[in-house]
């Protein structure tokens, strides 16, 4: 199987964590397709000389790699790609696999210049695509670095759609004095990125993928840079409370202050709507599932409050503390609680981002509570828990994302209950590989990053995450030795093959444990409900899920993050 992703602006070492995962583990074949911010790379050959100005005084990033080759940059609109395959040869990624290997690259791509009319050949030692390769200018179209090792290849290309060419002039391209570098939109060769993606994906499917296995997912090309702004605090929180689905919103405030915030007549931000128009196929038309409509009966939950539901409650009441259960409206509170079990939610009850589908406040938050910890300590003490389950808002307001909050939590837990497992719920803290590395010291038992939908409506979702990031994010984990954890909410647009690509994705990446279940709509101000999946749907993904080799896949409609956690846990364990 050849799985073909279209993943946009990704930063470099995310891509890089990927990469590395997948060429390890993965069974299956990859091409990665995307582009990465201001950044320049330097191959197993590259030499420091060859950087004319200070990169990062400029805003870029200087990154030493194991492909072969010199020195090159990558910036938007540039097109990257990095197939990770499996490679026919006699020596396992020798001098002769690696050149042949190199060559099909060189072929495709020439292939690709040609269907945009643009003709295009070689230069005798000098890899790569090159413009008038035999005449008196020319000039490096694409660049090629890869690296082959046992017969799995890693790195790939880079093919010059309209990047900023200014930036080649500050290094020496791939170590080469006296040639040029050029760009699609250089030669008059009108092509949007999703057609030059287009292209590249079908000459790669033709060549590599194998009986015609192919599989293609794309995060979302058309939404615009303007709309990829957050769901903003004024429409999170100023438009007219509604609360549709869930039962559990806030108060809000005013009619008048919706209208200020942008919203429309339902309190829906227009924003939100159209990157959510933006990210259907072309010409779909679909109404979803209205405000106000009756939910089916698997959707129905009574709330049953005992004894112990209000126990949970005077404890956290008590100790200042929050759940995740409360702030998101989650409808198996009652069952959890009188279960004894709560997710502690840390670092407040505010979120510095502001995805479409969440309940959670998005004022602006306060600083950190250093006492936090040892009362979330003492609350599970007092719950008698054996599986604690943390959680935590984003804060990318702080240095580190929140991380050094998380592990002093986790710290806590096992000084109060040595015995018990923790499970963290964590934000991709910026793809902080620091961060994220303080957490991973810390060894919860399960380490829990949520990827929420399919890639096509990340940018709609949650603008302020990305798909390759999450991925990227459990990668470092399941590297770190973590028991690895994800989650998916069906309900917001996706197709049924799209949750299974992104079961694929999450297996290649080494996911151990993925909770699916329907969204409810919070509030009338957040993303409405595509369509209500039946029972037998979340069935069919776990057994699906489950086939692939993810060792625990919890779905059913009313499956949330830390549903079953404790059990899901040593599902995982003993496997």
């Amino acid at each position: 199987m050849l799985r073909i992703r279209w993943l946009g602006r990704v930063a470099y070492d995310d891509a890089l964590v990927l990469q590395r995962r997948l060429h390890s583990h993965s069974a299956d074949d990859h091409l990665l397709l995307l582009e990465h911010p201001h950044v320049v790379t330097l191959g197993r050959r590259g030499r420091r000389e060859h950087l004319l100005v200070d990169v990062e005084a400029l805003g870029g990033s200087v990154v030493e790699t194991d492909r072969g080759g010199e020195v090159t940059y990558h910036g938007p609109g540039q097109l990257v790609g990095y197939p990770i395959l499996t490679v026919p040869g006699r020596r396992g990624g020798g001098m002769a696999d690696t050149a042949a290997y190199v060559g099909g690259v060189e072929e495709q791509l020439i292939g690709v210049l040609a269907d945009l009319g643009l003709e295009a050949g070689r230069i005798e030692r000098h890899t790569g695509v090159w413009i008038e390769p035999d005449g008196p200018r020319p000039r490096k179209i694409a660049a090629i670095g890869v690296r082959l090792s046992r017969a799995r290849s890693m790195h790939g290309f880079a093919l010059n759609v309209d990047p900023d060419l200014s930036w080649f002039s500050k290094i020496v391209p791939c170590g080469i004095t006296g040639l040029g570098v050029t760009s699609l939109a250089a030669e008059g060769v009108e092509a949007s990125m999703q057609q030059v993606v287009d292209l590249v994906a079908q000459r790669a499917a033709a060549a590599w993928g194998a009986h015609g296995r192919i599989d293609r997912a794309d995060v979302a090309h058309r939404v615009a840079p303007a709309d990829l702004a957050q769901f903003t605090r004024q429409a999170a929180n100023g438009a007219a409370d509604a609360s549709a689905e869930s039962g559990n919103g806030k108060a809000g405030t005013s009619a008048e202050s919706a209208a200020a915030a942008g919203a429309t007549a339902e309190g829906v931000s227009p924003r939100l709507l159209g990157r959510l128009a933006a990210a259907r196929p072309d010409g779909e038309a679909h109404e979803p599932v209205p405000l106000r409509s009756r939910k089916p009966e698997w959707m129905r939950v009574p709330l049953s409050t005992g004894p112990t539901f209000h126990q949970i409650r005077s404890t956290l009441r008590g100790l200042d503390l929050t759940t995740v259960c409360e702030e998101a409206g989650c409808p198996n509170i009652s069952e959890c609680w009188n279960d004894g079990t709560a997710t502690f939610m840390i670092l407040g009850e505010r979120c510095t981002r502001a995805c479409g589908f969440c309940l959670v406040d998005t004022r602006r938050p306060g600083p950190p509570d250093t006492q936090e910890p040892q009362r979330v300590a003492e609350a599970a003490v007092r719950m008698g828990l054996e599986h604690v389950v943390v959680t935590m808002v984003a804060r990318d307001d702080l240095r580190d994302g929140g991380a050094e909050a998380v592990a002093a939590t986790v710290a806590a837990v096992r000084g109060r209950l040595p015995g018990a497992r923790v499970e963290t719920l964590i934000s991709d803290l910026g793809g902080d590989a620091g961060a994220l590395q303080t957490v991973f010291d810390a060894r919860p038992d399960v380490l829990n990053h949520n990827i929420e939908t399919v890639a096509r409506l990340q940018r709609a979702v949650r603008p302020s995450a990305g798909y390759a990031r999450s991925l990227s994010v459990l990668a470092r984990a399941r590297a770190a030795g973590l028991t690895t954890k994800s989650s998916i909410i069906a309900g917001m647009g996706e197709t049924h093959h799209e949750v299974v690509q992104t079961l694929a994705d999450l297996h290649a990446v080494g996911t151990d444990v993925v909770t699916i279940g329907q969204y409810l709509r919070p509030s009338a101000r957040h993303l409405p409900v595509d369509r209500w999946w039946p029972p037998d749907a979340f069935e069919q993904w776990k057994e699906i899920g489950e086939s692939m080799g993810i060792s625990h896949v919890e779905s059913s409609p009313l499956t949330r993050s830390s549903y079953h956690a404790r059990q899901a846990a040593a599902t995982a364990a003993r496997s």
